[in-house]
């Protein structure tokens, strides 16, 4: 027998969306707020309180990063989950994969908050993640990328739904953008601290179409 669009808890894998969704609304709020407090230093400069951990520029990436990646990633994150299940009527696969999605992504992003606020960053637009972090994220993100897939391979539905065409697209070309704007070399294997294989205009020019772009294909 045919599956049909209404399917049951056991069917479908909606623990894993839950979790991202439940996350998405944490870092939203944490983001948020961190905007509303940097936000307030521009007009009341003393909020810093000399304290370097809360000044204006280590704040500012906290904020964007927790709205972007935190807030837009795990949305992300769910939607396509629970859109790839039910479109292709059948559970996710590698459902450990899945698991390790949800937990590379979360300690990417708290691991960069706190990063920032210590004074660790790449200095790049978007993408301030130390090069640890970047490859963390690389590796979620293959995972994400075979779960997604795999997903779709057996997928009972013959029709590839539009959606998912979108998703595809995302997830490519978020990972070409990702990893040619974060190729460096460590100032060594025990330091945060890293150097871009490209400088000057080459340099400023990957960052602003990884920055643009990112826009274009995670946000939108």
């Amino acid at each position: 027998m045919a599956y049909t669009m209404t399917g049951t808890a056991e069917q479908y894998n909606y623990a894993i969306v839950k979790k991202f969704a439940i996350m998405s609304m944490v870092w939203a709020v944490l983001g948020m707020a961190a905007g509303v407090y940097v936000a307030g230093e521009l007009s009341w400069p003393f909020l810093n309180f000399d304290i370097p951990e809360i000044t204006f520029g280590r704040l500012r990436p906290v904020h964007t990063t927790l709205v972007i990646f935190g807030f837009g990633g795990s949305a992300l994150f769910a939607t396509s989950y629970y859109i790839v299940q039910r479109t292709c009527q059948t559970r996710l696969w590698g459902e450990k994969w899945a698991e390790f999605t949800f937990w590379g992504w979360q300690l990417s992003v708290a691991l960069g908050v706190v990063g920032y606020v210590s004074g660790y960053t790449q200095a790049r637009e978007y993408a301030e993640f130390v090069w640890p972090i970047d490859i963390l994220i690389a590796v979620t993100w293959v995972a994400y990328g075979a779960v997604y897939f795999m997903t779709i391979r057996q997928r009972s539905q013959p029709h590839i739904y539009v959606a998912n065409w979108f998703f595809i697209a995302f997830i490519l070309a978020t990972a070409i953008l990702h990893i040619f704007n974060n190729l460096a070399v460590p100032l060594s294997p025990w330091s945060l601290e890293s150097y871009s294989l490209q400088s000057g205009v080459q340099d400023a020019m990957t960052q602003w179409w990884y920055g643009h772009n990112a826009v274009g294909f995670f946000l939108t």
